[in-house]
């Protein structure tokens, strides 16, 4: 598991006795939220191991200590106050004990299906399997499963934020996040990271 040390990017002095959990399936616009809260004042918890790329040129701010909740989640603590990516499947291994408000990025499927297949041809992977159908209804599927899940959570609190909804409406959305983690953040720097360009696998 990597280092805590030098892994949080905008510190701030202000009080948070949460976690922010920016979710969602990949490629739903999760990198973009996080590098909105990061403008905005946000501390994230970070460790620079998956550097920016041609799929993802402003970085995906991640931390790989997610991967390994099942096994280690002592970093846990170390989040509280701070921002932190956690893919969807991994949100039911976030221990109790802490309480997280988690912005969970919904974007249309067949978009999520075809940035996902431009991003595997990019790095030269040309075996997709299964096919986009069976992975769509799986996760449809998984989708349903978490959001029943997470209804009944009472340690976490939930607010789904519609990706093409940012794009086009960047400070609207920026100032409903600021809400739901208690108007601590600046609202005008979070939306002027949102770069409508990069919507690329638009679906019509």
């Amino acid at each position: 598991m990597p280092s805590a040390r030098g892994t949080v990017t905008n510190s701030t002095n202000v009080p948070r006795d949460f976690i922010t959990v920016v979710s969602g399936v990949p490629r739903s616009g999760t990198s973009m939220m996080l590098q909105m809260l990061a403008a905005g004042g946000l501390p994230i918890l970070t460790d620079g191991i998956r550097g920016a790329d041609e799929d993802n040129p402003r970085g995906y701010l991640e931390w790989e200590g997610v991967k390994s909740l099942k096994r280690d989640a002592a970093w846990v603590a170390t989040a509280v106050g701070k921002g932190v990516k956690v893919i969807y499947h991994w949100l039911y291994d976030l221990p109790y004990g802490f309480h997280y408000r988690v912005i969970f990025m919904r974007r249309n499927l067949d978009e999520v299906l075809a940035s996902q297949a431009a991003m595997l041809r990019q790095r030269g992977v040309t075996d997709q399997a299964p096919d986009d159908e069976t992975m769509k209804r799986l996760f449809q599927d998984e989708l349903l499963e978490i959001d029943e899940w997470l209804a009944h959570q009472t340690s976490f609190s939930l607010i789904n934020i519609e990706y093409s909804a940012v794009l086009a409406s960047p400070l609207e959305h920026a100032e409903e996040v600021n809400a739901f983690l208690g108007r601590t953040l600046d609202s005008h720097a979070m939306a002027a990271m949102v770069a409508p360009v990069l919507y690329r696998r638009r679906h019509n």
